[in-house]
């Protein structure tokens, strides 16, 4: 857990110092992808009975805001990528 949130924060700052859209994508995805590790090691402790459901809420929570602004600044520097529910789907 300490591992995956120090790494959180170190890859925001790293992509933030990027020049060009895709190197800043890549650190804000592996930023995302140590949120996500996060989330499932609070969900680890609860499951082992380590810690209350209720007491890991909170950071799950503050988890799940801290992943969707990493996918809003991925959004905001990825021209080239798809994002769910954009552009319309060809019909037949």
């Amino acid at each position: 857990m300490d591992r995956a949130s120090t790494s959180i924060a170190l890859n925001r700052a790293e992509g933030n110092g990027k020049f060009t859209p895709p190197d800043r994508c890549r650190f804000f995805d592996i930023a995302r992808g140590s949120a996500l590790e996060c989330a499932a090691a609070l969900d680890v402790l609860a499951s082992k009975g380590l810690c209350d459901l209720a007491a890991v809420a909170p950071g799950k929570e503050r988890l799940t805001r801290i992943v969707s602004m990493l996918v809003g600044l991925i959004k905001a520097n990825s021209d080239c990528r798809l994002h769910e529910g954009d552009g319309e789907q060809e019909q037949d």
